[in-house]
């Protein structure tokens, strides 16, 4: 029997007749959690959050309570929150969805987690190509407003707060939280070195600031209305809750999909959930978490430690159909859950076409600022371009492993991850592809050259 969605931010989403404007939302029990919240003390709020176990949804996995908890003490600067809703990871199409069917929820769960925080002034960056998304936010903003859930003395407490829609132009390093924040101030979105640019000590115009993902602040009303300790239930120990994937490629029934946080099994989601693979082919390999995860190939076995109730540790052997979608193992299986993004692909797929697909997208996106990332995304996306184009000399699948080792862990941000962990693990997965590619040189040296 398959697995049963469980729907929390999803709830209303899809449903007929649920529309996106304050009146529909406001029958459906909208701003109702909001209401109490704003009658409790911001410490008690952020303990519930904190005791949810809550882990940010945008990608790190950082836990959003103890996020909240960075903010100094003693601090005396402004304190924003940034809404992250640049959702530039190939792969990952959730986000969009709150914002386009649920805009009332994702506002709601901002005026919690801002009031929590003593929060004035908010933000939502919204990536480039949402136009849409920007003016429905707007106008979701503009009834917000009305009811007296935004703007001065709000339900006629002494609590204010402002939020802004930002739009981004449609650039993937504005996904880290310190370019992001580079480029709300105006600027280039060269990301900040850490330490000392934590946003929140220093973040925006140099004061404390939390950056927080759009599924994650929508959490925040669920763990507020359930409490936390409830919420922590949910899903399994640190891993809880319920989370959003987004299922695409190879697979006859794609889709977004809202279950507990590790009681799914990436099995039970393509087989189950996703109706298998398309046209009966046969599963090759997924990418489990946005295209910057490391590649899992089908016929891979893990060895994975397990805590058993009597707290001792036992190491467990399983396929990659009895990995559960949650974090901790995900990890352990030698990738990441990451934002969610579930790519599938079937056994007529080039491995080094995909992988090309994927560094032609990451030199493109490169901000340019560490050299490494500059200068190996390029080599990288140059090279399996020759390997895809019949050109590729001998030597490419050493160079190409060689210049994806020297660039992660040499970068201001985790970009430099980002691009070279596909190409690492692609080769790792699959050198038999690569070796292929290599083994013979066709091209005459000035169509090489052009490759």
């Amino acid at each position: 029997m398959a697995v049963e969605e469980k729907r929390l931010i999803f709830k209303h989403i899809d449903q007929p007749g649920y529309t996106i404007d304050i009146d529909c939302y406001l029958r459906n029990g909208g701003y109702e959690i909001a209401k109490k919240a704003l009658t409790l003390k911001q410490a008690d709020i952020i303990n519930e959050v904190k005791a949810s176990g809550l882990r940010g949804r945008g990608g790190a996995g950082f836990g959003c309570g103890l996020k909240w908890s960075f903010i100094p003490p003693t601090n005396t600067k402004p304190v924003y929150l940034i809404c992250n809703a640049d959702e530039s990871e190939p792969g990952t199409f959730k986000d969009r969805q709150i914002i386009y069917k649920d805009p009332h929820q994702l506002l709601e769960g901002m005026l919690i987690s801002c009031y929590a925080n003593r929060v004035s002034l908010a933000y939502i960056y919204i990536r480039g190509e949402f136009p849409d998304g920007a003016k429905i936010l707007e106008r979701a903003i503009e009834e917000a407003k009305k009811h007296n859930f935004l703007g001065k003395n709000i339900l006629g407490s002494d609590y204010s707060l402002e939020i802004y829609v930002h739009r981004g132009a449609g650039a993937y390093i504005c996904g880290e939280e310190t370019g992001l924040i580079e480029s709300l101030e105006g600027k280039r979105a060269y990301p900040r070195i850490k330490p000392p640019y934590f946003p929140a000590v220093l973040g925006l115009y140099q004061c404390p600031t939390i950056v927080n993902n759009v599924e994650t602040l929508c959490h925040v009303k669920h763990i507020m209305a359930i409490g936390g300790a409830e919420y922590a239930k949910l899903g399994t120990p640190n891993n809880t809750g319920t989370r959003i994937l987004c299922v695409s490629g190879d697979v006859n029934k794609p889709g977004y999909y809202e279950f507990e946080v590790g009681k799914i099994t990436l099995g039970e989601l393509i087989y189950d959930v996703c109706a298998g693979i398309r046209n009966g082919n046969q599963l090759k390999a997924i990418i489990p978490g946005g295209s910057s995860a490391k590649v899992l190939r089908a016929d891979e076995t893990f060895k994975i430690k397990q805590k058993q109730a009597d707290g001792s540790m036992i190491e467990k052997s399983i396929t990659i159909n009895d990995i559960p979608m949650d974090f901790d193992t995900m990890a352990a299986a030698g990738s990441m859950a990451g934002s969610g993004g579930v790519i599938v692909m079937d056994h007529t797929r080039d491995m080094v076409e995909a992988l090309a697909n994927i560094n032609e997208f990451y030199a493109h996106e490169s901000c340019g600022q560490c050299t490494p990332c500059r200068e190996g995304s390029l080599w990288m996306k140059k090279i399996t371009t020759r390997m895809t184009h019949g050109g590729a000399r001998k030597e490419d699948l050493g160079l190409l492993k060689n210049v994806a080792d020297n660039i992660a862990g040499r970068t201001i941000c985790a970009f430099g991850e980002a691009c070279s962990w596909p190409t690492q693990s692609f080769i790792a997965k699959f050198p038999e592809e690569f070796e292929n590619k290599t083994k013979t040189e066709t091209l005459s040296e000035p169509i090489r050259t052009a490759a």
